[in-house]
């Protein structure tokens, strides 16, 4: 990708604030329960597992929208719940994001959807579902037409995340479709089952497994894929599909033409729920008329970034930017990312018992003391984290001429380090607001400090943490080699 092409998607990033996007789908409540396995139960040959802690978060189309607004945009939700607790917790949920206008219609005697994940030492164990396929009541069905079918009128994209539990039927999905024709605005399809039910669909978003249960043939490499594909889009008028491959990358296939995009991210920890980032990332660039292929960019970016966190994750509009400076400097597997992505990884690290380290600085013209500071820093702990003082930020500390390297050439220079395992940028003069966020277990500052003057000392200390002073190698200063620089 060239670095024109980067600008612009850098620009399309920017407007996703301005899309509105309508998600209409099966609502699931996703709850993970942390612990240890030290012991087979003498019950049965079963791993018990000592529960630590658990989360709860929105899954399903949920995840959906969950992406759309941690994007910028707008988005307008309808789904089906029930009248029970669960539907409560994820009422509770919904309620919690910003720019979501929801219509959580309820059923009496319909359970509201729950996946319970047990896992322990990273791996999951045990998952345990409670739901129902039962259709929809007349009443209920209609409910979700008639609000349906007015809330398009004000959306620039429909999203239809269907997993097949209920609150999408046949007659809702025709009339949506039909509508949305009439007001030329692009249907995107995340499917579940029989496409007939889709027929013509803008884009249509399944994996390989849900294309090859659609088609009736395999889809074991690029060629069979796009043969399958083909098929479904004869057979149903569907614009465009586009195919999720895991971390194998995506294919966009319409009658004519192919593109195929791989995934890149650092490391891939977990792959479930990156198709709704997909679905969410490329429906919001629809709605402000970016055209198909920058679009699926964008939406290959996010899935890089998903597929490098852990749970059904989300990604934020800075995670989408820092991935396309990754890419200007053709550097795949980026450690430099936004505070946001940090505390995910951060907590993926700490769930394995790691120690996180952190220190900061302007490191403008890297030199032999950095280089020790971080040996150090990093040998005290089990991952390091470096704080990197922006551009302006440096200015104001460093004085006019300063910086001599911009931040991303100061960023990429620190994360092609192996005692570096992230970078993440802050625009304050102190870090203080960056350690608060992150609390780690290990401060680390030159010992050219004393403990008292280290900023957001105290804090890590009362959290139980520590404070490291590291040697500092002498006769190496970036301010006294610029001076000789410039007497020459």
């Amino acid at each position: 990708m060239v670095a024109a092409e980067l600008h612009e998607l850098t620009g399309y990033i920017d407007q996703l604030t301005n899309a509105h996007v309508l998600c209409i789908g099966d609502l699931i409540l996703d709850r993970f329960i942390y612990g240890d396995v030290e012991r087979v139960s003498p019950e049965a040959p079963v791993p018990v597992i000592r529960i630590q802690n658990e989360t709860m978060m929105l899954g399903g189309a949920g995840n959906v929208v969950r992406n759309i607004v941690s994007l910028g945009a707008k988005c307008t939700f309808i789904t089906v719940i029930g009248q029970d607790d669960e539907g409560a917790k994820l009422t509770e949920l919904v309620a919690e994001l910003e720019n979501v206008e929801a219509y959580l219609l309820r059923e009496t005697h319909r359970p509201s959807t729950i996946k319970t994940r047990f896992l322990a030492g990273g791996q999951q164990l045990l998952r345990a579902d409670k739901e129902t396929n039962e259709p929809l009541s007349s009443s209920s069905e209609e409910d979700v037409r008639r609000t349906a079918l007015e809330a398009i009128v004000s959306c620039d994209a429909i999203v239809l995340s269907d997993y097949g539990k209920g609150a999408l039927t046949d007659r809702s999905i025709k009339d949506i479709i039909t509508r949305a024709h009439q007001l030329s605005k692009p249907v995107i399809v995340d499917p579940k089952g029989d496409f007939s039910r889709y027929r013509g669909a803008t884009i249509v978003t399944p994996n390989c497994s849900e294309l090859s249960k659609a088609s009736g043939m395999l889809t074991n490499n690029e060629e069979s894929i796009i043969e399958a594909a083909r098929k479904l889009l004869s057979e149903f008028d569907i614009k465009s599909i586009l195919v999720t491959r895991s971390q194998d990358g995506m294919s966009l296939i319409d009658s004519s033409t192919v593109e195929h995009v791989e995934v890149k991210s650092q490391e891939v920890f977990d792959v479930s729920g990156a198709g709704d980032t997909v679905v969410a990332t490329f429906s919001a660039a629809l709605a402000v008329g970016v055209n198909r292929l920058h679009a699926v960019s964008l939406a290959n970016l996010a899935a890089g970034i998903v597929v490098g966190k852990v749970g059904t994750a989300t990604v934020y509009r800075d995670d989408l930017l820092n991935a396309v400076h990754t890419q200007n400097y053709y550097i795949t597997d980026s450690k430099i990312v936004s505070a946001s992505v940090a505390l995910e990884k951060i907590d993926h690290w700490r769930r394995r018992e790691e120690r996180i380290g952190f220190t900061n600085g302007c490191f403008d013209l890297l030199h032999p003391g950095h280089i020790s500071l971080l040996r150090q820093a990093r040998a005290s702990c089990d991952r390091l984290i470096v704080g990197l003082n922006n551009d302006s930020s440096v200015k104001r500390l460093k004085g006019e001429g300063r910086p001599i390297q911009n931040e991303n050439a100061r960023a990429h220079v620190l994360s092609s380090l192996s005692t570096v395992d992230l970078v993440i940028f802050f625009e304050d003069d102190t870090p203080l607001k960056l350690i608060q966020l992150l609390m780690p277990d290990i401060l680390v500052k030159g010992s050219d400090y004393k403990i008292e003057e280290i900023i957001g000392g105290d804090l890590v200390k009362k959290n139980g943490g520590e404070i490291l002073l590291a040697n500092i190698e002498p006769g190496y200063s970036t301010t006294k080699t610029i001076a000789r620089m410039s007497m020459n």
